[in-house]
């Protein structure tokens, strides 16, 4: 019997607790996909990659249309072509192919770093923000996703959005 009642104030206080505790706590929310995607930052960091980038993508457009009218060619003339003509034309088509695949492989490579550089900054400086409007407005925690709900009431993100805005 004593163990019972034990048992059953400590489950009651074990229900309360959480509800007292919170009640003191001040809780926010940050959407950090939202601001990855509306910061002049993470703007500025896509431009700049595409800028970059934008000469070797448009050497491999090139020399994808160079495959492709030589896959063409061949489609079209095998049937006329002489054996070593052809034999040649497909030498060369499947060396132009290889060379696109490791050119490609090495651009998805070589953005993908840059990619995360450029992300790794954005996410320290959003990192910082977070904490500094934290501290100013005495949030005891502060979380991002996944969360299943968040009202509106605690949202942060668009707070952290205007420090992102005003810091550019």
């Amino acid at each position: 019997m004593k163990f019972c009642l034990f048992r059953n104030i400590f489950l009651i206080a074990l229900l309360i607790f959480p509800v007292i505790a919170s009640a003191e706590a001040k809780i926010g929310f940050v959407n950090m996909a939202n601001i990855m995607e509306k910061s002049p930052q993470a703007e500025a960091a896509r431009k700049s990659l595409q800028k970059e980038f934008a000469s070797r993508d448009k050497k491999l457009t090139v020399m994808r249309d160079e495959i492709l009218k030589l896959e063409e060619t061949l489609k079209q003339d095998a049937a006329i072509m002489s054996d070593s003509r052809r034999a040649e034309l497909e030498k060369k088509l499947l060396n132009k192919k290889r060379e696109y695949n490791r050119q490609q492989d090495d651009l998805r490579e070589d953005f993908n770093i840059r990619r995360n550089e450029e992300l790794g900054k954005l996410q320290k400086n959003m990192h910082a923000v977070i904490v500094e409007i934290a501290k100013k407005e005495k949030y005891d925690l502060v979380v991002a996703q996944p969360v299943l709900f968040a009202s509106s009431r605690i949202d942060l993100t668009e707070r952290v959005l205007q420090e992102l805005q005003g810091a550019q």
